[in-house]
């Protein structure tokens, strides 16, 4: 028996997350289907994260055990064949047997992407929140200057969040503009639940002036979820890039 590392990207518009749930089809769900019967073995798989549903990742990692021995080129040609259009398999590799997906994990990089066009482009929705009021960059960029460090993200999590210890380390958080597109991209030991989406959200808002840049401090004082901006959309967010 060996353990393997399985890195896939997805489109999550369709799924309901990545996690196996009841009466919901999930990524977890499609991808272990699909391995069981490339396998033709049961499978038990275990992701690095939790996504929303309708959040994308372009590189998500997840492990399984199998006594296969099929090469890794082959394996990934064959069960990506296999897979639905908006499920594709990047890599997959041996890893030590005590490996996890999940806890072995150092970090992550997310980005989420916001339209500041006052025009529907079809082409571009279904990926980003749009907006069409136009976006202060400078402010936005203010804003995660003081995302970055080590706090208690408390205030920046939905009532769903399912840990007691709500600190956690950004080690990079900013802004970028290519024309319509506004991209956050950030860096983080571990995310709450909801934690980016709040993130950006708050973002916005302080962009618009209804959350003032002195007032940052306070809110991670106070950690109190009301003093911060909305739940970005789940479509703009994009896991980029599990950290081992």
């Amino acid at each position: 028996m060996k353990r393997m590392l399985l890195t896939i990207s997805y489109d999550g518009t369709l799924y309901h997350g990545w996690q196996v749930q009841p009466n919901s089809v999930t990524v977890q769900q499609i991808l272990s289907e699909t391995l069981e019967e490339f396998l033709n073995s049961s499978v038990s798989l275990s992701g690095c994260s939790r996504t929303d549903a309708g959040v994308h990742a372009k590189e998500f990692c997840c492990h399984f055990d199998c006594d296969d021995s099929i090469p890794p080129k082959a394996f990934i040609r064959g069960l990506s064949a296999r897979l639905p259009e908006d499920i594709s398999v990047i890599d997959c590799r041996q890893v030590d047997d005590d490996f996890h997906a999940r806890y072995n994990a150092k970090g992550k990089t997310y980005a989420y992407y916001i339209l500041n066009s006052n025009i529907k482009d079809p082409f571009k929705e279904r990926y980003a929140w749009r907006i069409e009021r136009k976006l202060d960059i400078e402010k936005m960029n203010e804003f995660c200057r003081k995302i970055v460090g080590t706090h208690d993200f408390e205030a920046f999590s939905s009532a769903g969040k399912t840990v007691a210890d709500t600190v956690r380390t950004v080690s990079e958080c900013f802004v970028t503009k290519n024309d319509d597109i506004i991209r956050l991209q950030i860096t983080g030991n571990g995310f709450l639940y909801n934690m980016v989406r709040i993130i950006v959200g708050t973002c916005v808002e302080v962009s618009d002036g209804k959350i003032l840049i002195s007032q940052i401090d306070d809110i991670f004082k106070n950690r109190k979820r009301e003093n911060t901006g909305v739940t970005a959309p789940a479509k703009g967010l994009f896991l980029e890039k599990v950290i081992y």
